[in-house]
Parts: C-alpha cells; sequence; structure tokens
C-alpha cells in the first residue's frame, strides 16, 4: 500500500477496461467498463496529494480532487461520494463524458513525467458505487421560502436547480421536451453515456433533493418570463436553454435528401431511441455516410452512424493536431474503424434526379497563417478536388441558441451570434434573471455549462438574500 504522498513508483495509470473495438463497433452498450474496486484504490494510490493541488483549479465546479481520491483510497467509498457531491450534482456524468485531460487532469503533477491520475475515472467508480449502494446527495435542513424557475434540464439546468436546492430553494426547472436532461438524454449517444442507468438516476438524485420537473413546457410559447416572475411567484430565474439550433455551410445540394443536422440525427437515435429494434422510429444512416466536422458531436454522429451499418468518413478541413474532439473520442472512433479525410472541406453536395445524396465534392486543404484564434488558417489546393461516394451527409458544424426566449423576453441583452448577454456569474441584463451554459456561450462542454450553472446559484443566492 501506498503511503500518504502516495506510489510514486506508479508512473503509468492503471488500465481501465473496455469492450473490444470489433465487438462495440457492432452494439450501443458503454464502450468503458470503468475500474473495480480494487483497481480504484490502487489509482488513487498513485495520487501525490500535493501541497497545492492544481487538479481542483483545473476543475470548472471545484470538487476536492485530493480529499475524495484520500477517501478512496482508504475504501471510505460513502465520504469520497460525500465530497464530490458537495460540488457537483452529476458526478456518474462529469466521469464520463467531462475532458479531464485538458482540465483537472491536465493540471496533475503527475502527468509531468507519466500519466496523470485517472481523476475522471475515480470520480465515475465512486458514482457508481454510491448509485449501487444507495447512496445519496445531503439535502438542505433548512428551507428560505423562496420560489426559482430554472429554464432547461440540461447540465447547467440541473446544476443550478441542485445547488439552490441545497441552499433550502424551491426550486422547479421547465423543460421543452417530453424528457429531461437535454443535451444528456438527446445528444451524448447510448455508449458513451448509458439513460437510464446512468443520467436517469443522476436526475433521480437532483429530484430528491427536492427539485421539481415539469416536461413539455416551451419558454415563450407556454409561458413566458415575465409569467413566471409576475404572475406565478418565482423570485428568480436562471435560463439553461443551451444551443441547439444547428449550424449548417449553406453549400450547393445542401437540402437533398440524406443531408441530416448532427443534432437531428443524434436526437432522433438517442432520445427517440432508433438504435433499438423495439423503438418505431424513422432514421436513416444509408450504405456510406459522411460526417463533416471534427469535434465530440462529429465523433458520437460517427460512430453512431457505424453502429447502424454505415461504412463511416469524418470529413475535416484541419490535421489532426488541430482535431477539437477529445483524445479518447478520436482514439476510439479510429479503433472502430471509421476513416479520417483530414484536410479536406465539403464545397459541393451532388444528388440524383430523386434529390438523393449520391456524393460529396471535396477539396484538399493546407494550412495557411494562424487565425484570430491562434490555429492556422485552413487553406483550399487549386485544382485538388475529389468526390465521396455517400448516401448520407450529417453536418456535425456546432449550434447556436434558439433564439424562442429572447424574442419573446423585453430588455434581455443578446449578442450578434444570438447569445444571452451575461456577467461571469450569469447576471443578465434583466434583474433576477440569470443565464449560464450554452445559451450565453455557445456549444461548449458538459462541465463548462455544470461551472455556469454553479456561479449562477451562487449569485442566485446572494442576489435573494438582499430582498
Amino acid at each position: 500500500m501506498a503511503d500518504v504522498k502516495g506510489n510514486s513508483s506508479m508512473s503509468t495509470r492503471v488500465p481501465v477496461r473496455e469492450q473490444d473495438p470489433k465487438v462495440r463497433a457492432a452494439n450501443f452498450d458503454e464502450v468503458c467498463l470503468g475500474y473495480n474496486e480494487e483497481e480504484a484504490v490502487q489509482e488513487a494510490e498513485r495520487c501525490l496529494h500535493c501541497k497545492k493541488p492544481q487538479c481542483v483549479a483545473g476543475c470548472p465546479v471545484n470538487i476536492d480532487i485530493p480529499e475524495f481520491i484520500h477517501a478512496l483510497k482508504e475504501r471510505e467509498f460513502g465520504s469520497a461520494y460525500d465530497v464530490i457531491s458537495q460540488s457537483s450534482s452529476l458526478p456518474a456524468i462529469c466521469g464520463r463524458v467531462c475532458p479531464q485531460e485538458r482540465q483537472c487532469e491536465g493540471k496533475c503533477i503527475r502527468g509531468i513525467k507519466g500519466d496523470a491520475v485517472a481523476i475522471g475515472k475515480l470520480e465515475r467508480f465512486v458514482a457508481d458505487w454510491a448509485k449501487a449502494n444507495g447512496r445519496k446527495m445531503k439535502c438542505a435542513l433548512h428551507k428560505t421560502g423562496k420560489k426559482v424557475a430554472v429554464i432547461g434540464s440540461g447540465p447547467a439546468g440541473l446544476t443550478c436547480a441542485g445547488d439552490l436546492a441545497k441552499k433550502g430553494y424551491d426550486v422547479t426547472i421547465f423543460e421543452a421536451l417530453h424528457k429531461a436532461g437535454g443535451v444528456l438524454v438527446y445528444g451524448i449517444p447510448e455508449f458513451r453515456l448509458p439513460k437510464d442507468e446512468v443520467v436517469a438516476k443522476e436526475i433521480e438524485n437532483v429530484q430528491c433533493l427536492g427539485v421539481k420537473i415539469e416536461t413539455n413546457v416551451i419558454i415563450g410559447r407556454s409561458v413566458t418570463i415575465e409569467d413566471l416572475m409576475k404572475k406565478e411567484g418565482f423570485e428568480a430565474v436562471f435560463i439553461g436553454s443551451g444551443a441547439g439550433l444547428p449550424m449548417f455551410m449553406n453549400i450547393p445540394g445542401e437540402q437533398s435528401k440524406g443531408v441530416f443536422s448532427a443534432n437531428e440525427f443524434l436526437t432522433r437515435n438517442n432520445l427517440m431511441k432508433a438504435y433499438r429494434d423495439d423503438y418505431d422510429t424513422p432514421i436513416i444512416s444509408g450504405k456510406k455516410a459522411v460526417v463533416v466536422g471534427g469535434g465530440n458531436v462529429a465523433m458520437d454522429a460517427a460512430r453512431t452512424a457505424l453502429r447502424l451499418g454505415a461504412e463511416v468518413h469524418i470529413v475535416y478541413r484541419r490535421s489532426e493536431a488541430e482535431l477539437p474532439a477529445r483524445a479518447e473520442e478520436v482514439h476510439h472512433a479510429k479503433e472502430e474503424g471509421i476513416v479520417f479525410d483530414l484536410l479536406t472541406n465539403p464545397v459541393r453536395i451532388l444528388a440524383d434526379d430523386q434529390d438523393n445524396v449520391t456524393g460529396i465534392e471535396c477539396v484538399r486543404m493546407e494550412l495557411g497563417e494562424p487565425d484570430a484564434s491562434g490555429r492556422r488558417s485552413p487553406v483550399p489546393v487549386e485544382g485538388s478536388e475529389f468526390t465521396i461516394d455517400c448516401d448520407t451527409v450529417i453536418m456535425a458544424l456546432g449550434t447556436r441558441p434558439n433564439p424562442l426566449i429572447s424574442s419573446t423576453t423585453d430588455g434581455l441583452e443578446m449578442n450578434r451570434k444570438q447569445c444571452i448577454v451575461a456577467t461571469e456569474e450569469g447576471q443578465t441584463s434583466l434583474e433576477g434573471v440569470f443565464a449560464g451554459g450554452d445559451a450565453v456561450s455557445g456549444a461548449a462542454t458538459v462541465i463548462l455549462a455544470m461551472g455556469a450553472g454553479k456561479k449562477a446559484a451562487q449569485a442566485i443566492d446572494e442576489y435573494l438574500k438582499t430582498r
């Protein structure tokens, strides 16, 4: 066993068990199988318990990482869960989809001369242990008597609602769809984030704190923000409605049959369970699909189409070094047989006389000078046009907020990208109205949305204490 400083001889992390690539490419079961108790404790022993831990600073929701790992190392799994749940309402989700390599693990001192501690996999283990053993988050001992409305039940909304409930507020979440969870249920595939065993259980935990969830309520149609505050007695509102409006390239042929947004494709498959034989949900993946984009959503769409029986190509205009997707997702996609056509950009979608997709015309790219973000701008190579034969094209180019809420809320300031303008703490241009997550930042990660929800909950608490 390691001493309190950790086992310094263990420079490599404990391998995590996964489904074989050839097997998982044909099913929607979870790819990563996680750690068992012995593996989790062994990995926890690698933590150096630094005097000035940088991993906490790298966590958008500020989990006390050394403390939960110390409890795990001592096999006090319940205590480890209690530490995590003080800061996070969705640990089983974060442990699976959070880009730890760019956040907590990216700051881990272990990573300087070896592998960073597998913080995400340890968080997942603790959360799964708590679920299996009936461990719940601790509820508030007092109630403030004040009501807060939360719009949207995605990661930002669930986090804000959970934190406010822990502080004693009467919280109601209003969700436009028939099922709560937002992008967690309609965007991320089952093989990365199981819906019934993980997402539903995490939402139940939030409800156990006293949070109420009303589905099929479209803010701006069913009820307005003004109605919530003036007629229904909510003293504050948090907008966490996400960014679900897909973007397209506006190239010729984009209206052809067989062209999807990744948003629609994944929603049909995830929320409407098109991948299951016992659900009658129309979905087309074709024999050969091309996914345009290089982010996590592109990987999700590509790996989903593969599992539905298609040969899949990912077309991305920059090189592999610029791929914005998580390295783990890119690695898994390659293992499963997905083809990457890099430094390639679509210019036209081809179709037959019935307007069915037959191919996508592309041009080769090369990297030129860096753009405003610091990335080298791709420029077309003259005379390099070629065609990829396909019958399905999935556009995974990002999303932006739906304008419904802004168009029905007087005085709510928006920017040129139709995102809500808010301070770092989430305060909008309207008194008592806060916002966070993708509705403010544009499409980003689950954990960043959670961080925004957490900051907004703190700001709402401070605001309501003065009233």
